[in-house]
């Protein structure tokens, strides 16, 4: 029987993680890594039995190879504190791991709510997704080292798409939804910054429309009322607020390089001068 491994990485979740923790009995093993926790978040994943990892990840990439060490199953699901299972759920993910034909990585549909509502529509532009990769053997997926939504590797035969959902509360409200926008934005322009891959501001308006079309038309955000032009705005405002505030940490961090000023040397007098001639 092939042997589940549950990864979820976790800052100061005490309020969700009992949700998240207590539908994983159909894995065999839970790992939780506990970035700077200060509240009782390691305290309920030990109640659940998991391994728990703490320490200091600020960048996303190294904080999910940290778990993955940590990990001894032959498969890796990949969940947030903020995501939730079902039994069904739970049911096709063993009977996917435990096929005789089974691939090395599988995506998983995601329904996103904001509040009770659930959002089906207009999710992406690196503002959210209907889908992702979460199932894998262990060693065929890996990450970058960035601080938001890091790139990922995945290697070996993708399985295609299971049916079952992820159930992700992905904000309470439309407050929450801002403040979200502004953590990623925070984050991305200091990811830009670090590699100077800052893009002129024509470019991150022309990317904006694009985003702004794909998610509200092609993605259907219109379906979606206010919430989808909502989520299909701040999906075409991540990469020009990302990038206006990467320019500002490199002025700033210019700024901070510039030697203090210094009073100039005092020019000596000559010889005539000194002389009182």
């Amino acid at each position: 029987m092939a042997k589940l491994s549950a990864l979820i990485c976790v800052h100061n979740e005490e309020q969700r993680l009992h949700g998240c923790l207590s539908a994983l009995s159909f894995c065999d093993e839970i790992v939780v890594v506990a970035d700077r926790c200060s509240d009782g978040t390691e305290a309920i994943a030990r109640q659940y039995g998991a391994v728990v990892v703490s320490g200091i990840f600020p960048v996303e990439g190294p904080r999910k190879h940290a778990g993955i060490a940590r990990c001894t199953g032959d498969w890796i699901l990949e969940l947030d504190a903020d995501e939730g299972v079902t039994p069904a759920f739970g049911e096709e993910i063993r009977q996917t791991i435990e096929g005789a034909n089974a691939a090395d990585w599988y995506q998983i549909p995601v329904d996103n709510y904001v509040g009770d509502q659930l959002v089906r529509h207009g999710w992406g532009g690196s503002f959210g997704t209907s889908s992702a990769a979460r199932l894998f053997r262990r060693g065929h997926k890996s990450w970058k080292n960035e601080r938001v939504h890091p790139g990922a590797k995945l290697e070996g035969t993708f399985g295609g798409k299971l049916t079952q959902p992820l159930n992700h509360m992905v904000d309470e409200d439309i407050a929450d939804m801002f403040a979200r926008l502004g953590r990623y934005t925070a984050l991305k322009g200091q990811d830009l910054a670090d590699n100077g891959k800052i893009k002129s501001l024509p470019d991150d308006a022309f990317r904006g429309v694009r985003r702004f079309f794909k998610c509200y038309v092609s993605r259907k955000g219109y379906k979606e009322g206010d919430l989808g032009f909502l989520i299909s705005l701040m999906a075409a405002l991540y990469p020009i607020l990302s990038n206006l505030r990467a320019r500002e940490i490199v002025r700033n961090r210019a700024r901070e390089a510039k030697p203090a000023y210094a009073a100039p040397a005092a020019v000596p007098l000559r010889r005539a001068e000194a002389a009182g001639h």
